[in-house]
């Protein structure tokens, strides 16, 4: 039983992650809710959701250098602390009738301001876990993919339910006790030293200059990795795709044919627990594996029949499910192999700001996803805009596959990162 107990240093990693995750989900049930019923503008429920993701993006971009420079422990804890305290507030702040839209605009943009980096610290916390419990890298990025999903399908689940039955700001309160457990979770189950950063800073990254310095570090290593590049503008246009398809897309969809949201949502939930299922035989079976021919399968295969099923006029639910089905289980192969092949292509005290900047650019057309997909629907109708979509990811990923680059997924495996002495200073690094 011993010898296949998950090791300590992932388990805490995995748990931080299931239960900050999940508070987040929660949250993003509760304050939409809140503010739709308190006001009853879907507008002002739109700009608080802005306001709660823009500085998810922009201050995950820009904590990187931040993150090597104290560690991701100190950065994880950090993050859930405060969004414990921001998501307490607004709870707090509604029981005693204290709380106008601006407040909770604020209060929002602190949360998205501390989840992005305290995300971040714990992805990137995965590497030494894995090192320290003696895990295969695609093993650990696996069981990561598949807690990530758990709490995304659990989440809004158990979100819903608590809105229903208690209200929104019952709801927040929820989200801000599992924040609470994160940083407990992150202080008491990892071992003594892990999460702390790689070295002393230098006399250059203490001076004045220090921050940028380490940022442009991170923008010269990221040009000199084709291999990386090509992955991050994969996942950008796919994102955007996703992001338009589970905002607009879909429901529009669930309105036209007359499934209704219930066949919607639950097409989605069933996604949500094939990819699960995907993630542990990822987990399982993935550091045997070719990556390059199974990264891209998997790809095309998740992706664009989920697009042309739902363009088909009068497709039978049955035959939506099962693409969704097939599509989740392969989809749970992507972040397992995604997540291996980034953290060995980055050096350790690199992980913080390449990181920030890795997953920055792969969410930058989230934002607008959904106002690109509504006026296409409007200019189009929906036939076309799934078509096209579908005919778009199929040749992003295809293209992606057959990129020189590409190759380097198996021919650079088990090499490691580069060695320090060979990482590129930033042009203004001297």
């Amino acid at each position: 039983m011993a010898a296949t107990a998950l090791p300590r240093p992932l388990a805490g990693v995995l748990a931080a992650v299931a239960v900050s995750l999940t508070g987040t989900r929660v949250s993003a049930i509760a304050v939409p809710w809140f503010v739709l019923v308190t006001t009853g503008s879907p507008v002002w429920t739109g700009v608080i959701a802005f306001a709660e993701m823009a500085p998810y993006v922009v201050v995950k971009l820009m904590a990187g250098p931040l993150l090597d420079r104290i560690g991701p422990r100190r950065v994880s804890l950090a993050g859930d602390v405060v969004s414990a305290g921001a998501a307490g507030a607004i709870a707090l702040l509604h029981a005693l009738s204290l709380l106008p839209l601006g407040v909770l605009a604020g209060l929002v943009a602190v949360i998205g301001a501390a989840r992005g980096p305290g995300d971040l610290a714990k992805s990137i916390m995965v590497p030494e876990a894995a090192d320290r419990g003696r895990v295969p890298l695609e093993r650990a990025t696996g069981l990561m993919g598949a807690v990530e999903r758990l709490a995304q399908l659990v989440g809004p689940v158990a979100g819903g339910a608590m809105v229903a039955a208690l209200g929104a700001p019952a709801g927040l309160a929820v989200s801000a006790g599992c924040f609470a457990l994160g940083s407990v979770v992150v202080a008491w189950a990892l071992p003594h030293g892990m999460g702390r950063r790689a070295a002393a800073p230098s006399a250059q990254e203490d001076g004045p200059d220090g921050y940028w310095r380490r940022f442009g570090q991170g923008w010269a290593f990221l040009r000199g990795q084709p291999l990386l590049l090509v992955l991050i503008g994969t996942v950008a246009v796919t994102n955007l795709l996703d992001a338009a398809y589970a905002q607009v897309l879909g429901p529009v969809w669930a309105e036209e044919s007359g499934h209704g949201p219930a066949v919607w949502g639950l097409s989605r939930g069933f996604m949500g627990l094939t990819a699960i299922g995907g993630g542990l035989v990822a987990a399982a079976l993935a550091h045997r594996l070719r990556r390059r021919p199974v990264f891209f399968a998997a790809f095309l295969v998740a992706g664009p029949p989920q697009y042309l099923i739902l363009a088909v006029d009068g497709v039978p639910v049955w035959a939506v499910m099962a693409v969704f089905g097939v599509g989740g289980f392969c989809g749970g192969f992507l972040n397992p192999i995604l997540g291996a092949v980034a953290y060995e292509r980055v050096p350790r005290d690199l992980l913080g700001r390449v990181g920030a900047l890795q997953t920055s650019l792969a969410f930058s057309g989230i934002p607008v996803a959904g106002v690109l997909a509504g006026a296409a629907v409007a200019a189009a109708g929906l036939a076309p805009v799934l078509v096209a979509c579908g005919v778009v990811y199929a040749l992003t990923t295809t293209l992606a596959g057959l990129h020189p680059a590409a190759r380097d997924m198996d021919r650079l495996r088990g090499q490691g990162p580069p060695a320090p002495d060979a990482v590129p200073e930033s042009a203004g690094g001297t």
